[in-house]
Parts: C-alpha cells; structure tokens; sequence
C-alpha cells in the first residue's frame, strides 16, 4: 500500500543565500535515497519545501515495505568450491554459511546451488527470494546520508537539552516524519520523529499538528501563517512588488528576490519613502545601498529616474503597518545620507588630481601599480582608436581616468560602482562626454549579454584594458586552467571577441596580441605568449558562435581558418549557411575534404597548372569551368558577398565529379602528377577563399 511520506526538519533561522540549496538538496537526497532501496512508484511526485526555518519534502505513492527482490548470487568458482575427488571445501562451507546468514535460511546445501559459466570459468550460484524491508528502515537511512551531504556552507555545533552535541548548519529543534497518517520511527540529530511543527513566530497560534502527510501545505498556511514552498513564496513577493510599483518599474534583480524570500515566511509588501533631497546623488549610488544593505525594491519612472518611494517585504501582516513602514524608513536615511556624504566629498578633488595615488595601487606583484597599468592601456587605447579612425586624444584621456574612481570613498564603500562612479565625476569636472562614457564603457561588457561600449572611445578603451589584462595575466604564468580562472580571463576574452565582432572592427588580432605584448617590454617576468592566447581566443570564439545559431560544422568551416580579422565572421558564417543548404553542397563538401588530404599528403609538389598537360577531357573541362568561374568569384568576394562567392562554385559539382571519376592524380608521369596537384591546389583555394568547405563533410 502506497502512501504520501512528509519529512521535515524545523530549525532556527537557516541562512537566507544558502537555503534555495539546502531545500533542494534536502528534498532531492531523500527522494534519491528512496528510490535506491526501491520504496518509490514509478509515478512518484516529490515536492520541495524550504523557509527560513525549515527544510521538507513531501513524496507521493511510498511504500511502506520496499517489494521482495530475487537475487542471484556468485558463490565461488567450480575449482575453488570442490576439490579433486569433487568434495565441497572448507572455503563453500564457510562462504554458504555466509549466504544462509543474507538470505535468513537455516542452510544451504550443495544441491541447492546453481552450476553454470561465468565467462570462461564454471562457478556456482544461489538464487533466493531477498524479503522486503519496512519503510522506517530505508527512510532512516535515507535521512541520515541526506543530513551527511547538505551543502552547508559552515557547519554549527551547539548543545541537545540532554547535554549531547550536535552538527548541522542550524540547531534543529522538530523532526516530522508522516506516511499517510502513521508516525514513522526515525531519530536524528538527537531528535525523534512526531507529527508537530510551529508556525509563523509571531502571526500563528501554536503548534501545528499534522493529522496526515497531504495536510503539510495546506495547515501551514491556514494554520500556521506559512507560505512552505520557496517557489510560490518567490512568486507571491514578486506579484506583490509589481501590484505595489503601479505605473513605476521596480527593480528586483533575481538575486534580491531569492534573498528577501528566503528571509521571510509570510511575505506582505509595503511602501516606504526617502526626501526628495537625496535624489540629487547618482541613483545607483541609492539603488545599490537599499538592494545591498536593506533588501529593499527601489523604483523608476517610466525614464528610468529613481522615485523617492521604495517597496520592502515584511514578515509581518498587520492592519495598521505604520510602525514598520516608519521603521523602515527611519533606517534607509543614514544610509542614503552616508551616500550623500561620500558623493559631496569625493566631488571636492577631480579624478585628474587622483591619478598619482594609483601608483600606491598595486596592481599585480608581478606586473606593478595600477600607475604603471593606466599607462599600458594608455598606449594600446591610441594604437586601437587611430586604427578604428576615432580620436586618439580622448582616448588617451579616458584611459588616464579610468580606473581613477577607485580612490573615491564612494568605490570604498561599494566596489560595484566602480566606472560609473568615475562617469559622473568626470562630468563634473568637465572633462568630454566621451571621456567620461569611456570611464565607466571600459569594462563593458561585464557578463555575458551585457550592452558593448556605445562611443568609439569606450570600445578603443574597453579593448586596451581587456587585452592588457588578458595579455599580461597570461603572461606571467596565469592562463586559466580547468574551472580555475581568478583574473576572468575567459571574460575579459569573450569580450574582445563580441567588439570585434559585433562592432564589425577590422583589427588584427595578431597585431592587437604583439602590441599589447610590447606594453611589457623589459619585464623579465613576463613571457610573451601569443599563439597561445590565439588559440584560446578561437576557442571562445567557437563557443560564442554556436550561441547564436550555427551549427559546429559551420562555425569550424570559418573559425579552422583562424581569421585574423572578425569584421565579416558573421557574413562569412551565413554565407556558409547558404552554402550547405544547397543541393551541391555535399559533394563539393566531400570532394574540398578529399583535395585537402590529397594536398597534404603532396605538399611542396603543386606548381602552376600547365594547359598542355592536361590531357583528360574531365580535367580540361574543370580546368576550363575555373577559369570562366574566377572573375565572377573574384567580383563577389572584393564586393564583400560571400554567399554569392560560395553559391558560385556550386557550377563546378558536375566538373569536380567527373574529374575525380575519370582522372587519376596521381599519375606516374611526374609532371602529369604534378599538373594535377597544381590543378586541385588552385580548386582548393577557389573553394575555400571565404571557408574552409571540407568542414562540412560528415
């Protein structure tokens, strides 16, 4: 008989960043631990519930005895099991004993057993029917390698009321344990198991008694003032923030949100407000004191401009909520006040008076000050932005400035604003608007999806600071290694790669590496490395390609030619697209593969294709479709239409076929052979002029 098992361990307040983890575990180690000892059907429904001060999980369709199981059982082979006269040996006897102990019988004689192959060797077996265990028993020891897993970020050792100590990421103060409307037997953490919980602390009316397993949910929120499931709780908080915002837009970034969920049990939204005065600091100064230090929801206009008003989750549901909306209220000022103070102070010194304390910055031991870095990026910036044709001035100055913000108390006090801070305190004190974009655009993009640089002088900016940092960390021994990547090489790498890209720049990257590795001339510690990070920058460039639709085979047919330049990757990568959806595409596919094998194996031996030797009708014919083919495929690739260069060479398929049918390449005759070669080397480089084709043979 199936029915639904409740679990739950009532703690003191868990840790809010933690608890998504502890639910989710919690519930799946139980779940998993039941299904291994087989007490779960197969439509079995698990449901994971987690607040701040319990973890459960509610199982449809458990057993309460797990189903008996046959089991046949390797004795012992043959030769070890009877001697030379046939006779069991001491090592059966002990061995059958064994067995009659597992499979709860008096004894197992010798015509009980099975004689039968086990590979090469004869051997015994014993068959038995195993008889099921109770569901206590699985369940106990289900619990206990759940409770021994948790990802508890620090353990806690406190103190049972009978002086035994105890470890868990809490102190545990309730254990139920429900299947159906039975109690099962467990123990753990010096606990035994019951059918009651508490409710809310302050907005229940006691302890909340169970009369079954499906009643968890449904008594918890009635009863006891719970919302169990995080999911629903995380759903209710946002529905409520959205309600309470109105026309405004209020700011939850999913963390925030999963943060104030886990803090509270029964959410109720309020609105709170701050003076109109503090809106004269930049908002994100506000926004991120309130997120960071309060957990509250700050709020925009439809322009994006803070609003003095704020939303916050209370665990509190009260008819008059005066008192904690002025609480509240009475708690932000000093923050945004302190806001206020940093913002006025660190407007009385310009960035330009700053730039000497970064030379008591240290950047890296083995790389120098942030002084010495501001200079590397200096000198790349306006190598970068004369090649981009931006001016050469501003970038020099946005890079001077762009890291100066990190002296100001406002960066002190909260790193994250790092940029944008140096964005306004360049405005005020005059500097360009493209300096002052520049300031807080070099360290676009930040994450994965995040907007590039808008202004010219950001990118050429961005790109110098990212290739200095990608470049010098390398440089001196630092390249990432397995999931290990303290500098976020891969990002700084993915970056560059989406500008170059996306912003259709048509730099080098061979020269974009050796001018970055010139800005560290003269350190002995640095090691130039460039054919390395080459390959680590296709590497990410083969990933971020297949994130935008195409295939392998079409991103490997452009990026196995390692494009020096990524201005038309995305040209050349659809022009391929087009390609391989043609009729000819495979053929031409396979035969490009067969010619490259073929040029390998010969290399050194093509010189230009002589008209006398080619003897053949097919090779003649080839030849003679290449040339009629060349200045149409020479037109559309200096115009920059690589679909239409590669939709050209589909008119050779018939010609390529036939010369493979009728023509053998490599023939005695030395110069026929090396004609041939030279024939297919000049068809090999028609055909791979925008991608190398063969990549998409199967």
């Amino acid at each position: 008989m199936t029915q639904t098992l409740l679990v739950e361990l009532f703690t003191e307040e868990l840790p809010p960043k933690a608890l998504a983890k502890l639910g989710e575990a919690f519930a799946a180690g139980i779940v998993n631990g039941l299904k291994s000892r087989d007490f779960l059907e197969a439509d079995a429904v698990a449901t994971s519930y987690a607040t701040p001060r319990r973890l459960a999980v509610s199982i449809t369709r458990v057993r309460g005895t797990s189903p008996d199981k046959a089991i046949r059982e390797k004795v012992l082979p043959v030769t070890v099991a009877l001697d030379a006269e046939g006779k069991p040996t001491a090592p059966l006897g002990k061995k059958l004993a064994a067995l009659a102990a597992t499979a709860k019988v008096e004894a197992i004689s010798l015509e009980q057993l099975e004689r039968a192959q086990d590979g090469k060797t004869e051997s015994f077996f014993f068959s038995y029917t195993a008889a099921g265990s109770p569901l206590h028993i699985g369940l106990q020891a289900a619990l206990e390698d759940t409770v021994a897993k948790l990802p508890i970020p620090k353990v806690m050792n406190y103190q049972r009321p009978d002086g035994s100590d105890v470890q868990f990421v809490r102190p545990v103060h309730r254990l139920i344990a429900l299947h159906g409307t039975e109690v099962v037997p467990l123990a753990i953490l010096g606990l035994a198991a019951g059918r009651t919980t508490l409710g809310h602390r302050f907005l229940s009316q006691g302890e909340v008694a169970l009369p079954n397993a499906e009643s968890y949910e449904t008594l918890l929120e009635s009863q006891g003032k719970i919302v169990p499931s995080i999911t629903e709780r995380k759903e209710k908080i946002r529905a409520a923030l959205l309600e309470r915002a109105g026309h405004d837009k209020v700011l939850m970034p999913e963390s925030l949100l999963d943060e104030v969920t886990a803090l509270v049990e029964w959410p109720v939204v309020y609105e709170c407000h701050f003076e109109e005065e503090f809106l004269a600091v930049p908002q994100e100064c506000l926004i991120l004191t309130m997120q960071t230090n309060q957990k509250y929801f700050a709020l925009t206009d439809a322009n994006g401009r803070l609003r003095s008003r704020f939303l916050i989750v209370s665990n509190l549901e009260t008819a008059d909520p005066q008192h904690i909306i002025g609480g509240n209220e009475r708690v932000v000022r000093p923050r945004l006040s302190d806001a206020k103070f940093f913002f006025e102070q660190d407007k009385k010194k310009k960035l330009a008076d700053r730039l000497p304390g970064l030379a008591n910055v240290v950047y890296h031991n083995k790389l120098g000050t942030q002084a010495q870095r501001t200079e590397r990026v200096k000198s790349l910036a306006a190598a970068i932005a004369k090649s981009i044709g931006t001016d050469v001035a501003l970038a020099e100055r946005g890079a001077l400035l762009a890291k100066a913000d990190l002296l100001t108390d406002m960066v002190g006090e909260f790193p994250e604003l790092q940029g944008i801070m140096g964005t306004y305190y360049a405005r005020h004190d005059s500097e360009p608007e493209e300096v002052a974009q520049a300031i807080s655009e070099h360290y676009q993009p930040r994450f994965a999806g995040d907007a590039l640089p808008a202004t010219n002088t950001g990118t050429a900016v961005a790109l110098a600071d990212k290739l200095e940092t990608l470049v010098g960390i390398w440089g001196i021994g630092l390249a990432p290694t397995g999931d290990k990547d303290p500098f976020a090489l891969r990002r700084h790498a993915l970056g560059i790669l989406r500008m170059l890209v996306e912003k259709r720049l048509p730099l080098s990257i061979s020269q974009l590496l050796t001018q970055a590795a010139q800005l560290f001339a003269g350190n002995a510690q640095f090691k130039q490395a460039d054919a390395d990070i080459r390959t680590f920058l296709y590497d990410r460039l083969r990933g971020l390609l297949r994130e935008r639709g195409f295939t392998q085979h079409e991103v490997e047919a452009v990026v196995a030619q390692e494009p020096d330049t990524l201005d038309n990757v995305i040209e050349r990568l659809e022009a391929v697209q087009a390609f391989a959806a043609l009729p000819q595409a495979e053929a031409l596919a396979a035969a490009n593969k067969r010619i490259t094998n073929i040029l390998k194996k010969s290399e050194g031996t093509a010189g230009s294709v002589q008209t006398g030797l080619l003897q053949e009708e097919a090779e003649r014919a080839l030849h003679g479709a290449m040339v009629a083919l060349a200045p149409k495929i020479d037109a559309a690739f200096a115009q920059g239409d690589f679909t239409g260069t590669l939709k050209a060479l589909a008119q050779l398929r018939e010609n390529v076929d036939a010369f493979f049918d009728d023509v053998m390449v490599m023939a005695e005759d030395p110069a026929l052979r090396n004609n041939r070669l030279a024939l297919l080397a000049q068809l090999h480089g028609m055909m791979n002029r925008v991608a190398d084709i063969s990549k998409l043979a199967a």
